[in-house]
């Protein structure tokens, strides 16, 4: 079992298979996109299939998939069909903007491959295609509606942006309420490749929350896990449910059971902190995993208690890294 410095259990691990990522959505990196790892930078696919095992060993019993856009890289379903083997892994999840899921659709049905979170920022078309800089709208609602209509667990991860896409929070909702589907809305972060860097935002938790009631003034707020990131509400006559995910405010870290590793082997412990370690050396290296998994016990012992905390750590570069680099 892996328990941090503070008390915190570990036992969610989100794994980046790439950095790379097919949209370009204008609040994740610059239209001209960022400086990719190098192939042989990346962690190879046997690789990946080490960390999972050896995190599933240390007590593990979620992994979800980012990227980048996960399904970029060709050999994820050969990681895909490893985690579905592996003892004592009780979740397997998928980040995704559902551009290049849908010919993976039915083996992930076989594998039990039942979460998908699909990142999309907008309902209407014109938005979609201003904010990923893509013209993918169509092939993204198509697949969406198939992942909905399998009975697929999908949530959408909608990250409401300032002069952008408030205009498609309420269509979205009214779009999703007749699907068992999770809409989640998420303040924004200034990870973008820094081009930009703010100190505070208009669209926090609140402010969403109350924009919401205003048209539909009657939902409950909903009972959530110890360890969620969300505040999870459901309006009456809805089969979806809705949540807001206070990611710049920060309000869930005291509860954080969550470490991150990169396409590239860096250990982050925390998303607003700096990189504890490296462990793609040590897996090309050594012989057994012994050493890994030493690493790794290392950088959670020395956790920061919260994202401010850790944004000290770097403040002057923090905002310098794209979202699809750290690995979401």
């Amino acid at each position: 079992m892996l328990i941090d410095n503070h008390g915190r259990k570990i036992d969610y691990l989100r794994l980046a298979v790439t950095d790379r990522c097919n949209l370009r959505c204008n609040y994740c990196m610059p239209a001209e996109g960022i400086n990719f790892a190098k192939p042989t930078q990346l962690l190879s696919t046997e690789e990946l299939k080490r960390v999972a095992t050896s995190m599933v060993e240390l007590g593990v019993n979620k992994i979800r998939l980012t990227g980048g856009e996960p399904f970029v890289r060709k050999d994820v379903m050969l990681l895909l069909r490893h985690l579905s083997d592996l003892k004592g892994l009780q979740d397997i999840s998928i980040t995704t903007n559902a551009t290049l899921i849908g010919k993976h659709i039915n083996e992930l049905k076989e594998l039990g491959i039942q979460n998908i979170n699909v990142s999309l920022d907008a309902i209407k078309k014109e938005t979609f295609e201003k904010i990923t800089r893509r013209k993918t709208y169509d092939i993204v609602r198509e697949n969406l509606n198939r992942l909905l209509e399998e009975d697929f667990n999908v949530r959408i991860n909608f990250i409401v942006l300032e002069g952008q896409n408030e205009t498609d929070i309420i269509p979205l909702l009214e779009e999703m309420k007749n699907y068992k589907v999770g809409v989640r809305f998420l303040e924004e972060m200034p990870f973008n490749g820094g081009s930009k860097s703010f100190g505070s935002i208009k669209w926090h938790h609140k402010a969403i929350l109350e924009y919401i009631s205003k048209t539909y003034p009657k939902y409950q707020k909903l009972d959530s896990p110890a360890t969620s990131t969300s505040m999870n509400y459901k309006i009456e006559g809805h089969l979806s449910t809705f949540g807001i995910i206070p990611s710049f405010s920060r309000t869930f870290c005291g509860s954080c059971n969550r470490l991150r590793i990169t396409a590239k082997g860096d250990v982050i412990t925390c998303l607003y902190g700096k990189p504890k370690t490296n462990i793609r050396t040590l897996l090309r290296t050594a012989t057994t995993d012994i050493a890994f998994k030493e690493a790794i016990m290392e950088a959670i012992s020395t956790r920061a208690k919260t994202g401010f905390e850790a944004q000290s750590e770097h403040q002057e570069t923090i905002f310098d890294n794209s979202m699809t680099s750290i690995g979401g």
